[in-house]
Parts: structure tokens; C-alpha cells; sequence
């Protein structure tokens, strides 16, 4: 399998594209005032960014599905109204999309994040101009990282063998594997912090910047 010369390049959002520290932060700590349940520290909340929601509340606070659920409605509401544009792109992350497309390649979003509140994000930052597909999960968290990201490539009529995710998580790096295409690990977003972190899975390599990332896949 050839690991440059990709022509399918899919990215994660959080993490990937746009740092959503501040909106991702500040809707948890809204949830957890409004359920009365005990703080979190700064590096647990942090852990919220990625992974669905509804997860992230169950490892932490021990609950079953059905209240994760109802309490992922709390956290996506106050989310969606007051938090969901406190994001920015990171550095570089237009000029790379600019080069990959005007180097012919055909780009797509694969994130967690629900798919309406992906999409909302996604336009209001302009990144949608440089993307083929976008999609995201539904509100059940029926869709796993394979899915999002099979959906992608089936809606590019991409072949695997040619495309790569890019994502900063272990839900990405798993997701690649499952869904049988290449994995480029970036550590400048919110999961892996070095390249120790991105070795645990199978990789074609590893950005510490988003201006690292052209030259490993293309």
C-alpha cells in the first residue's frame, strides 16, 4: 500500500481543524451544574473533546445509557444555542486545504461531532468551500468512527487502498484501522501528545503542526 500520492484525504473536526476547547469546556461544566454532579478537573474536561458525549459522561460519572443520553440532550442544547461557534481554526489549516486541493485531491470531514451541529460549524468558519463531504454522527450515537468514515469514501466513490484519515485521537487511529484505509496522527490537537502516542496504533506517520502534514501524505 503506497503511503503518499492519497487522492481521498478525510480529517476529524475537533482536534483536526478547529479547536473547540472553549465551547466543548464551557457547555460540560454547564451540564454538570445543571444534573448537580461532582467538578471535574481541567484534564478531565478536556477529555470531553472527541469522543461522543454520551461516553465521556458515562466514564466518568458511572452512568447507565439511558441517562448519558438524557444528559448528552442537556449538554448538545446549551451546546448548539450558546457555545458551538466559541472555536478557531488552527493555524495553517486553510492554506494546507488549498494546497491539497489545488494538488487535485478530494477532501472530506468524518467527525463525532453531530452531524447538523458539524455542518453548522464547518460553514460558519468557510471550510466547507474546500470539502467534497462532510458528515458527522446522528444524535443516538448509533454511527461509529468506521461508519462515518465508510460513509465518506462511499460518497467520494473513493477506493481505500487511496485515502487516509488525519485525526489527533485514539477513536480516529481505531477508526482507520476498522475501516481498513491509512492513519496520519497529528499531536497538536487534544488526544495524542507525541509521536510515542501515535506508534500505539497503525500509522503512515505523525504531524506535530498542521504545516507537516502536506508533505506526509502527498
Amino acid at each position: 500500500m503506497n503511503q503518499k500520492n492519497k487522492n481521498t484525504i478525510i480529517f476529524d473536526l475537533d482536534g483536526t481543524l478547529l479547536d473547540t476547547t472553549e465551547g466543548i469546556v464551557e457547555s460540560v461544566r454547564y451540564t454538570i451544574g445543571q444534573m448537580k454532579l461532582p467538578e471535574l478537573s481541567d484534564a478531565q474536561l478536556l477529555s470531553f473533546i472527541g469522543p461522543p458525549v454520551q461516553i465521556s459522561f458515562v466514564n466518568h460519572y458511572g452512568l447507565s445509557e439511558e441517562e448519558a443520553q438524557r444528559i448528552s440532550t442537556i449538554f448538545r442544547t446549551y451546546y448548539k444555542e450558546k457555545a458551538l461557534l466559541k472555536a478557531k481554526p488552527y493555524e495553517g489549516i486553510f492554506e494546507l486545504l488549498k494546497q491539497l486541493k489545488d494538488a487535485g485531491k478530494r477532501l472530506a470531514v468524518a467527525t463525532y461531532k453531530r452531524e447538523d451541529y458539524a455542518l453548522m460549524i464547518l460553514k460558519h468558519f468557510g471550510f466547507d468551500r474546500y470539502f467534497d463531504v462532510m458528515r458527522g454522527a446522528d444524535d443516538k450515537n448509533q454511527l461509529k468512527k468506521v461508519d462515518i468514515v465508510n460513509l465518506c469514501i462511499s460518497e467520494m466513490n473513493g477506493l481505500k487502498d487511496n485515502a487516509v484519515l488525519v485525526g489527533d485521537t485514539l477513536h480516529d487511529a481505531i477508526g482507520a484501522q476498522e475501516a481498513g484505509v491509512d492513519f496520519l496522527g497529528v499531536t497538536y490537537g487534544f488526544g495524542f501528545t507525541s509521536r510515542e502516542d501515535v506508534d500505539k496504533y497503525p500509522n503512515i506517520g505523525c504531524a506535530k503542526k498542521v504545516n507537516e502534514i502536506f508533505s506526509l501524505i502527498v
